[in-house]
């Protein structure tokens, strides 16, 4: 498999330099096993030819076979594109070009007859196809059948490159191909049954059925994952067994002063077995990487607390980084409160931080009277020395990059135990593949005296009743968000601007005070506004997703998203978390179109069926895909998965997390000789200037 790396694209029949240079761009294609593991999205049968007149909205590719009647340029510049009339005797489509005009209008005959192949878009009640295959009637025999549809760009499309070019450039490569050595070891094939390297990929590239596609789509996905799997597992294992840390064996005056005297409320069950799991990792000799996940107002910041109070009874300093300023000013304000009386020194850094008060921040940290540091991207500066760091702790970790979080992390001759927290549920699959080589902890109940969150999904003819809902609660002395997609007014998307909505509440709540925070506001205006909101020196709070993360407002009971159907599950999850954080009862109201797809509307009444952020985080990985959701692209690592799918293929992500365990149990280093093909390969496709496993 390996020497499928070694045969450049650029020598491939049809490619040559400037294509092959375009598809590294583009793809991230650079060699054989790149462009073979190129898989097609999905499969079309090209032995059906459909009629113009049957067209509908549920077909995403038709084939017709007809005539072209005429063709004309229309427009000028950047808008000039050829349009062609396209007649099969039950009706007459459109077909447009917008690139390589000449060359089309060239081609083709008027008179003769096509095949065409395309996406039918519908536009002033009339059907077209943009930029769609033809064939000529001689060469359809050789595209019929089952045909897999390729991934494009835009540019690759403008450059002439179409689903049908891919299919001909992989014939090329696999023809070429002989053997393949298979990297999997013969004992997995067998035990999982599964096909071998070379025949999966001229499988799925050429279907003969649909049962022989669905057993070489397992046997593809399984090694993807499986050797996702093996990455992330060896060299967890290796930092396990090799990298000491801190042995935190103390449990003294400051962790038992607060939690018998000072504890603003009787810990959880869930919050007592994570301290417990957390308390073992840092008493353990080795270095701690876990990954504490809790739902909105589950108490993760006072585990946090407590776990960075055992750390300065043993000696060192605590850090904690968050990812935004007023974020770091939250739980700056929230720490320092709990911990004042005790004598323990907490201070606050971001980009805002004085000159004079850096200066006895930087004084403090090398002489080890600050004890615990709260800071945004400013504590990994170069500047910011500790005296001795002992415990980290990450907050709404996805929001950093991997490199970011490693100029942390390396502050320590001795590496820190690293606590990372997130708020944002992650499904099992996502968090065994991104998250496979740190612990996990979960935070799985919510403080006593926490009401439910009552959501409801409201449209536009209903907004009188939601602005009475509001008043009503606004009378009792409680706070309300009011939540826009957009700052400004944009004519080509139909939604609620932040300005225009601000001017809205202003007009209709006339008696109470509004403030408004988006992200292009300067920090100091954007805190002063949010600070308004928290004191109560102002009823509304009219805001971008800016308070998505950290804002805590318990007098807040009230939340309405503008244009809800524009926002993610998780998102929304996120937004409705910033009310029911106190005693009272609180409503979140998704305000929506009459007029949205089926699936919006199913996505928006699963919030308003269930709180549950561990199902709305699978329902939204289904509904969306992993994407970039743990921020990991900011370093350049992502979840490059070619055909496998975290939202889908759970069973197959298990199969592979215990195929690799039970390979690496006899074999930690894949050193052995008939895993020499296996190592060689991970190393090709995981090639890493940073050890990403030593990183939280």
């Amino acid at each position: 498999m390996d020497s499928l790396f070694r045969l450049d694209i650029k020598y491939l029949k049809g490619i040559g330099p400037a294509r092959a240079q375009l598809l590294d761009k583009e793809l991230g294609i650079k060699n054989y096993y790149d462009l073979l593991h190129h898989f097609p999205t999905h499969y079309i049968d090209r032995s059906r030819i459909y009629r113009i007149a049957d067209i509908n909205g549920e077909m995403p590719y038709v084939q017709l076979r007809g005539r072209f009647v005429s063709f004309a340029e229309q427009g000028e510049g950047a808008k000039r594109r050829l349009v062609a009339l396209f007649s099969d005797g039950s009706g007459v489509i459109e077909i447009v070009w917008f690139n390589r005009i000449r060359q089309i209008s060239e081609a083709y005959t008027p008179g003769n007859e096509y095949i065409l192949f395309g996406k039918p878009n519908q536009f002033n009640n009339r059907w077209s196809i943009v930029h769609p295959e033809v064939d000529t009637t001689a060469s359809i025999a050789a595209t019929t059948g089952m045909r897999g549809v390729y991934p494009l760009t835009e540019k690759l499309r403008n450059r002439g490159i179409s689903s049908r070019t891919f299919h001909t450039w992989i014939q090329t490569a696999l023809s070429a191909i002989k053997i393949i050595n298979d990297p999997i070891p013969d004992e997995i094939l067998s035990r999982y049954r599964l096909t071998g390297a070379l025949e999966a990929l001229r499988t799925v590239h050429n279907p003969a059925s649909a049962q022989m596609l669905q057993q070489a789509r397992l046997r593809l996905k399984f090694e993807e994952l499986f050797l996702l799997q093996l990455n992330i597992q060896r060299y967890a294992r290796r930092r396990k067994h090799t990298l000491a840390g801190y042995r935190f064996a103390h449990i003294g005056e400051n962790f038992n002063s607060f939690y018998f005297n000072r504890l603003p409320f009787e810990l959880t069950g869930a919050q007592k077995r994570v301290i417990k799991e957390i308390r073992a990792d840092m008493g353990s000799g080795r270095q701690m990487n876990r990954l504490l996940q809790g739902d909105v107002g589950s108490g993760k910041t006072l585990v946090a607390l407590l776990c960075m109070l055992i750390a300065l009874d043993n000696g060192t300093q605590a850090c904690l980084m968050a990812p935004t300023e007023i974020l770091a000013t939250q739980h700056y304000e929230t720490l320092s409160g709990l911990v004042a009386p005790l004598g323990i020194n907490v201070k606050l850094l971001t980009g805002s931080t004085r000159k004079k008060e850096r200066d006895i921040i930087d004084r403090q940290l090398a002489d080890g009277s600050l004890h615990i540091l709260v800071g945004t991207h400013a504590v990994i500066e170069d500047r910011v020395q500790f005296r001795q760091l002992g415990f980290v702790v990450i907050d709404e970790q996805h929001r950093f990059g991997v490199v970011q979080r490693a100029r942390l992390w390396k502050k320590s001759a001795v590496p820190p135990h690293v606590l990372v927290m997130t708020a944002t549920p992650i499904p099992r699959t996502l968090a065994m593949t991104i998250y496979g080589d740190l612990d996990v902890s979960v935070i799985d109940e919510l403080p006593p005296g926490r009401k439910p969150i009552v959501t409801l999904l409201r449209y536009e003819d209903r907004r009188y009743d939601v602005y009475k809902s509001i008043g009503a609660q606004l009378r009792a002395g409680r706070q309300a968000y009011i939540v826009y997609p957009l700052i400004k007014e944009n004519e080509k998307l139909d939604l609620k601007s932040l300005e225009e909505g601000y001017e809205t509440i202003r007009e209709t709540f006339p008696s109470y005070r509004v403030a408004f925070v988006h992200g292009q506001m300067k920090p100091a205006e954007k805190d002063r506004q949010m600070n308004l909101f928290a004191t109560h020196q102002a009823d509304i709070l009219v805001a971008t997703t800016v308070i998505e993360v950290g804002v805590n407002v318990p007098n807040a009971t009230t939340m309405v998203i503008e244009n809800a159907e524009r926002f993610g599950l998780s998102q929304l999850h996120q937004l409705r978390g910033r009310v029911g954080r106190g005693e009272g009862q609180s409503y979140c109201v998704l305000m929506s179109k009459h007029k949205i797809a089926a699936d919006t509307r199913k996505r928006l009444e699963l919030m308003t069926s269930t709180t549950d952020g561990f199902l709305i985080a699978e329902a939204d990985l289904k509904m969306r895909g992993p994407g970039d959701l743990e921020g990991t692209m900011q370093s350049g690592m992502m979840l490059n998965l070619n055909i496998a799918s975290l939202a889908t293929d759970g069973q197959i992500v298990q199969m592979a997390r215990d195929a690799a365990d039970s390979l690496l149990d006899t074999d930690p280093e894949l050193a052995q000789p008939e895993h020499t093909r296996l190592s060689k390969l991970i190393n090709l496709i995981f090639d890493r200037k940073i050890d990403f496993s030593l990183i939280s």
